[in-house]
């Protein structure tokens, strides 16, 4: 038997150990050596020497596949013939991309906003109260399930039997309850998009719970008090207090969903794998890359989600930057 068999014998966690302890001793033989050299700037060639694994792995695992896929944007579906930017328009020209592009428009909107502002309603009621802890935890718990755990639970809610038969269903047996007849919730467009967004908003409302209740209690009290003796009530509490005083919160809470939103995919392959015009961005990534094996087509919707993000990201380092430097 060979080394390399006698490798493949060996435990996976042995193998994980032995990999630690290589890696152990040449980074500390580096350093011995550095520290016997004379002239040489230590701290600087210390930090190269932990850095460069980690550059490394991000220009194998990140930079040459985005390369890569930028490339690949620019040539036919095998990714032999040049096409220059036809791939670019046919994402405007098909009716069923557009859709697509309008389905994540409608998804950048809509979870933002609603998972704001049902934390931050939720927020001001359960503030100060005894149970704002276990209310919190309540509302927080969906953020502990993955999108797929939480795409299969809210399929079980929205399933559909037909007419007479019993409903396994939660939404479909109130429905009855109340008189009505069963729906196919997440076969009919437009309809269905929305109810995928409620799952979505169901999971990132007490993210936004969380941030928002902190940033509330942070307001300071000389504010409030100096509010209340103007004689300002709830709702212009509310509006000329509140709100400005923790807008940065806000938008930080806005631009993580949007991000999220954007590139959402999980959720959607989950519970309607695309279809019934419910596809967004990253989903028809997926589906024309690796289904359809359309490498062209794939590569330039994954260009165009990355040229979407970008700017949110950057708005949120500069803002991010900005409040630091305020204080």
């Amino acid at each position: 038997m060979d080394q390399i068999d006698i490798l493949d014998e060996l435990p996976k966690f042995g193998q994980l150990g032995i990999g630690v302890v290589a890696f152990v001793l040449v980074v500390g033989f580096l350093l011995f050596l550095v520290d016997r050299l004379p002239g040489f700037d230590k701290g600087r060639f210390a930090a190269a020497v932990f850095l460069f694994p980690t550059v490394l792995l991000l220009a194998v695992g990140l930079l040459f596949p985005a390369l890569r896929t930028v490339w690949l944007s620019f040539f036919d579906k095998d990714g032999e013939s040049f096409v220059g930017v036809a791939n670019y328009t046919w994402m405007f020209k098909d009716p069923d991309i557009r859709g697509v592009l309008g389905n994540t428009l409608i998804w950048v909107i809509a979870v933002p906003i609603l998972s704001a502002g049902i934390g931050l309603i939720y927020a001001i009621m359960i503030d100060r109260l005894k149970v704002e802890a276990l209310a919190k935890a309540l509302v927080f718990l969906p953020m502990g399930i993955s999108f797929v755990g939480a795409g299969i639970i809210w399929r079980f809610v929205y399933a559909y039997k037909p007419e007479g038969e019993d409903q396994i269903g939660l939404l479909n047996q109130i429905v009855v309850w109340l008189g009505g007849e069963p729906q196919q919730w997440l076969l009919n467009p437009p309809w269905n998009t929305f109810f995928l967004i409620v799952v979505m908003v169901w999971i990132q409302t007490g993210f936004a719970t969380v941030v928002l209740s902190a940033s509330i209690k942070a307001i300071p009290t000389e504010i409030v008090e100096a509010a209340r003796l103007d004689g300002v009530n709830a709702w212009q509490m509310f509006w000329r207090v509140t709100v400005p005083s923790i807008r940065p919160a806000i938008v930080v809470v806005l631009v993580t969903m949007s991000i999220a939103a954007l590139k959402l995919f999980d959720l959607v392959r989950t519970m309607t794998a695309g279809n019934f015009k419910t596809s967004v961005i990253a989903n028809e990534m997926y589906t024309q890359a690796f289904r359809l094996l359309d490498k062209g087509h794939g590569a330039a919707l994954a260009v165009f989600l990355f040229v979407l993000v970008t700017p949110i990201i950057f708005y949120q380092v500069r803002a991010m930057r900005a409040r630091r430097e305020e204080r």
